[in-house]
């Protein structure tokens, strides 16, 4: 024990490499210039500290003499006399360790013979047990009271002093350790009053001569004191009275459970024993026997007292320590130095030895050989250094080996975390407390230094930062340990020296930077590359700040090292800047402009990165641009002649074909694609200039946005001049093929435009400008400019379309005048005489479609369309004859459905509103009628009455009330005229003489059916006929379309022509009975329909009808001409001829 308080004045010396034994080393920290970087491993550096002259060898065999050799001879006596078994599950043997020891401390043969005679010829130490009785649980009460008044007897006995004392006794006896040895050999403990578990912590120390052999006696007494015999009478007097207590509260013996039961049992017994026992006599409680051998080095552990007999076996435990440990240790070995200045060295040279042979890559996580850790815990126990201090050695160990060998952070955060636990339970020597203090002190210091130098020695990489972060816990927790509190009572804050390490740190780094990029002439081109290479430097640190540092600083220490090192570099590269852009102020042209533009891009990202600061002042690179408002034209100037030349390579290089490549079909040229990657640097130009002043930004924004107009102006004119080079010399077919590529390219551009706005965040321009700009200059500026450049797209855009229109459209006359020749109309069928306009035309509306983009292949096809119809309708108006002119309409219609269908597509073409204008009706309405033979035209004749007489509305000529109806069982057609009413006075009287003429039409359906007249109603304008009149016809040519009753109101003249009163058309289709199933079917057989009464409106037939000019026009046919001629006739009596 008295070796803790040994001084430790050679501590210093004993722990330095040679280099450092002559020096101020104790009080002089180890230079932060000789810091080594984390990432490597390192050897020991030397610390210039000593004589520049003195020989190396020399110094390496002096350090040997005076540092290692000692330590080693200390290690080979620890080795002679060990004792007790070392901790560890591996036992290694004396022959193992000496060549450890001798490995580790580079000793050779001879040398460790030298060293090993001697300590063979020093004095032997003195061999002790240092026993401490901590304390004993669960012992048996002896006393009257159930409690005992324990005590232990301790020594260490020799196989043959038992021995002599077992052969000596008469008869056995319980005690071993009064019996076996004298009693200055027996070490008594305290006594301890009436408890069951007593609390000692009483160390004794007990010499022994050999091991082998020894045992370690314990025996546990109850102590009695020698009381009058009035005094024991009187004891038991009270413990009857307290038994009379139970009867005095009515209980009986039964109903005491089973435990109070034994407790008054074992009491009386008690109280039986106590007064037959002699007076003064102890009590044996128990004993706990260990032989040395089977002991460890250091034991702490809880053992079961043992009986004499089997009368009690379970008798409690008993808490020892156990520590082998040498008395009057031979002081020579090192020179009279402390025990723990020894363990220091020792501990210092096996870490070193240990990471010299693992040569790792890695840092030493504190692990040592099982060699080393035994060695260092027989010296420890045999010179009786307590955990405390060993913990203090090895955390002044690992701190100093940390300034030189690369020793992971974690070993020393955990020797911090032992110092705090020991400095509660132990109290330290004062120069011990010195050290300690110092220590910390020292390495939170130096740890600081790392802390400025954390960018070299803490590179932004996954196996560094855990380091950086290791090393700041170590020094919150210095700062939180009570040791560190009270050594160093002076206020220490480490988030402001933290602060200030790194802001001291980007200081020295940013001059270090600095001086590495310095230019190496005076030119205005080396300044700024140099400025250039400085920025990029500080833009890549403080991205390493921000993404990887910062995070480590804030969570270790609460630190927002971002904004530390943000605020410095601002303030240095904000000086910098300014002297640099001072100097080439009145000296700018183009080329030192384009230098200075990744200056001003740099800057940009550096100052973006503001937005992460945590707390926000005054930066001074703030407004930074209006630094570069001189450069800013060149840049403009740079980008706008860029981006021209580019393009205008881009279209002499354009072969005007599609670019077919990938799932997806590219229907625009080469050009067009580098057109929008020529244009796209612009647009990242306002991105990355983005300019503060709202006024100047948007100037900028109408530069650049007319640079692009013009370009797009430029790029028309010169890809108009390219498909007129390349269309020379190729054939019609290619030059179309290639006007659709050029289409295609300016669509392309076109939807480029119109993106621009979104591109270049006008929105957001406008929200910046709304205070310095009036919305219609916005307005009449921006999209003014845009809109012309679109202009000038779609003029060209239907330019082109009108070319290829035009060259399709004659293709189309030829194809259909081809198709039209009258010698050819006989030879060939319809679809014959079609088929090359059809092929032609699906050849390239298909070769359109897939080769222009879908908006002009619309704006194609309308007008294409429009012409088609115009072209049809020249060539059936012109037909030249009447003769085969049925045939040709036919031909006609045939070509304009099938032109329909081919425009139409199926849905995908040109929608149905579209191909069915107006001149589309008209043409079709013509050739319908002049495809069809004079029967059919009369029928369509009639069918055009009956619709104008369902839309007729009014009776301006009168009306007529018939009741109609089809009986299908006799195929009778039945119907009554009823009367007339409102009809026009035809004679000179103001009055006429109606009837009524019903006739079925068209009569070459009913050739046998007579017409039927009503009796005359002389001078009466609404006449009552009540007439019945029956039809005998076929459901069927009732059924046929345009068949109808004409009904014919005619005022009677005698000797001349009935005057026309007024005609209707009542569709037979609509009279009951006749709609339905056809002739035979089961309708037909079922029951007759119930007549209806019908009014219908009378009218005059107008002049000029279409379709009587073309049955006209047919001279051959009597029929035909028969029945025009009775329509004429009924069209001169019409009063509508007269009001037209």
């Amino acid at each position: 024990m008295s070796s803790q308080s040994e001084p430790v004045s050679a501590e210093d010396s004993l722990l330095q490499t040679p280099g450092q034994e002559h020096g101020s080393a104790r009080t002089k920290q180890i230079s932060p210039g000789h810091v080594r970087k984390l990432g490597l491993t390192r050897k020991l550096r030397d610390r210039r500290n000593f004589n520049e002259d003195e020989n190396p060898e020399e110094k390496a065999r002096r350090h040997k003499e005076l540092e290692l050799k000692p330590l080693y001879k200390e290690l080979l006596y620890t080795i002679a006399h060990k004792m007790g078994k070392p901790s560890a599950a591996e036992v290694f043997t004396d022959e193992q360790l000496h060549h450890y020891v001798k490995e580790a401390f580079t000793m050779t043969e001879t040398e460790h013979s030298s060293l090993m005679e001697k300590v063979q010829n020093t004095e032997p130490p003195v061999y002790c047990l240092m026993a401490t009785i901590k304390e004993a649980k669960e012992i048996i009460g002896k006393d009257i009271s159930g409690f005992s008044d324990p005590y232990c007897l301790l020594t260490i006995l020799e196989d043959e002093e038992e021995s002599r004392t077992r052969r000596s006794r008469t008869k056995p006896r319980k005690s071993v350790v009064q019996d076996a040895i004298s009693q200055d050999k027996i070490y008594q403990s305290d006594v301890k009053k009436q408890t069951l578990n007593p609390i000692w912590n009483q160390t004794f120390i007990l010499e022994f001569e050999e091991i082998i052999g020894a045992s370690f006696h314990l025996e546990m007494w109850d102590k009695d004191e020698e009381i009058s015999l009035t005094q024991k009478l009187e004891e038991i007097k009270s413990n009857f009275n307290n038994l009379r207590r139970y009867r005095a509260l009515n209980l009986t013996y039964a109903t005491f459970n089973q435990e109070k039961q034994v407790s008054v049992l074992m009491c009386l017994f008690r109280m039986i024993k106590d007064g037959l026992k002699e007076k003064g006599t102890d009590d044996f409680l128990g004993k706990v026997v260990l032989k040395l051998q089977d002991l460890h080095c250091a034991e702490d552990n809880w053992y079961h007292l043992e009986p004499r007999t089997e009368t009690y076996p379970n008798r409690g435990k008993c808490h020892l320590n156990l520590k082998f440990i040498h008395k009057s240790r031979d002081g020579t070995l090192s020179a009279g130095r402390s025990a723990y200045i020894n363990y220091c060295g020792i501990l210092q040279q096996f870490v070193q030895a240990y990471i010299s042979k693992q040569q790792s890559s890695t840092p030493w996580k504190g692990a040592l050989c099982g060699e080393a850790q035994t060695l260092l815990e027989f010296y420890a126990t045999q010179n009786d250094l307590s955990p405390f201090l060993q913990d203090l050695a090895k955390w002044v160990t690992y701190s100093k080996l940390y300034k030189s060998l690369e020793v992971d952070s974690s070993v020393l955060f955990q020797q911090l975390t032992s110092i705090e636990y020991h400095w509660h339970q132990q109290e330290l020597p004062y120069q011990q407390k010195q050290e300690l203090g110092d220590s910390l002190h020292k390495f939170l210091q130096y740890g600081l230094y790392l802390v400025a130098k954390y960018r070299d020695i803490f590179p932004p990489v996954p196996t560094a930062t855990p380091k950086l972060h290791t090393l700041l816990r170590i020094l919150v927790q210095i700062c939180k340990t009570q040791a560190f509190q009270k050594l160093n009572p002076a206020q220490f804050e480490l988030h402001d020296e933290v602060n200030d390490a790194i802001q001291s740190g980007t200081q020295e780094w940013f001059t270090i930077i600095k001086g590495l990029h310095q230019p190496m002439t005076k030119d205005l081109p080396e300044i700024v590359s140099a400025l250039i290479s400085l920025i990029k430097e500080v833009q890549k640190d403080v991205k390493n700040n921000k993404e990887v540092w910062n995070r480590v600083f804030v969570s270790a220490v609460q630190v927002d090292a971002f904004t530390v090192i943000y605020t410095k570099v601002d303030s240095l590269l904000a000086k910098e800047v300014k002297e640099t852009l001072t100097l080439v102020e009145g000296q700018m042209e183009q080329n030192l402009a384009n230098s200075l533009f990744p200056v001003y891009l740099s800057l940009q990202d550096i100052h973006k990165d503001k937005a992460f600061l945590q707390t926000r002042g005054v930066l001074e690179l703030t407004n930074f641009q209006k630094l570069f408002r001189e450069a800013l034209p060149y840049w403009l100037n740079q980008a706008f002649s860029t981006t021209q030349d580019r393009v205008e390579r881009a279209v002499q290089v354009d072969q005007l074909q599609p670019l077919h490549s990938g799932a997806v079909p590219i229907k625009h040229s080469s050009s067009a694609v580098d057109l929008v990657a020529c244009i796209q640097p612009i647009c990242q130009l306002w991105e990355q200039l983005s300019w503060p002043d709202p006024e100047e930004a948007f100037m900028l924004m109408v530069k650049l946005t007319e640079d692009l107009c013009k370009i797009v102006v430029t790029y028309c004119r010169i890809l108009k001049e390219r498909v007129r080079t390349l269309s020379a010399n190729s054939d019609p077919c290619s030059a179309i093929n290639m006007l659709c590529v050029v289409v295609n390219d300016l669509e392309h551009l076109r939807s480029v435009l119109t993106r621009l706005p979104t591109q270049l965040n006008w929105t957001g321009l406008r929200d910046r400008t709304e205070n310095v700009i009036k919305e219609t200059q916005f307005k009449n500026t921006l999209p003014s400019q845009l809109q012309q450049a679109q202009s000038v797209l779609e003029r060209e855009i239907r330019s082109a379309l009108d070319t290829l229109g035009r060259k399709l459209n004659t293709d189309i006359e030829t194809h259909v005048r081809s198709m039209s020749t009258r010698r050819r109309t006989p030879s060939k069928s319809t679809e014959d005489a079609v088929a090359p306009l059809m092929r032609y035309l699906e050849q390239e509306l298909h070769y359109m479609n897939e080769n222009l983009v879908q908006e002009n292949f619309s704006s194609l096809l309308t007008p294409l369309w429009n012409n088609s119809v115009k072209i049809l309708h020249h060539v059936a108006t012109q037909h030249p004859q009447q003769e085969g002119l049925m045939v040709f309409c036919q031909r006609l219609l045939y070509t304009l459905q099938c032109l329909e269908q081919c425009f139409h597509a199926e849905g995908n073409g040109l929608p149905l509103h579209t191909l069915h204008s107006d001149a589309y009706k008209d043409l079709k309405s013509h050739l319908t009628h002049h495809s069809l033979n004079s029967r059919q035209l009369m029928e369509k004749f009639f069918e055009r009455k009956i619709w104008e007489q369902n839309v007729y509305s009014g009776e301006k000529y009168g009306a007529v009330t018939l009741v109609t109806s089809y009986r299908r069982s006799d195929q009778r057609l039945r119907v009554e005229v009823l009367n007339a009413v409102n009809l026009l006075p035809m004679d000179s009287n103001g009055s006429s003489d109606p009837f009524v003429q019903l006739c079925l039409e068209p009569k070459h359906i009913f050739p046998e059916v007579e017409t039927r007249c009503t009796q005359i109603k002389s001078c009466d304008l609404n006449p009552l006929f009540d007439e019945v009149f029956e039809f005998l016809v076929s459901l069927d040519k009732c059924q046929t379309p345009g068949t109808c009753l004409v009904v014919s109101v005619l005022d009677h003249v005698l000797l001349m022509t009935d005057d026309f009163e007024g005609e209707a058309f009542l569709a037979l289709k609509a009279i009951p009975g006749v709609a339905g199933g056809r002739e035979g079917d089961l309708l037909s057989r079922q029951s007759d329909a119930t007549p209806a009464q019908i009014r219908l409106p009378l009218m005059h037939p107008k002049p000029y009808d279409s379709i009587l000019s073309l049955l006209e026009s047919r001279k051959g046919e009597r029929e035909t001409q028969t029945f025009v001629k009775k329509r004429r006739q009924r069209e001169k009596q019409s009063q509508e001829r007269i009001h037209s």
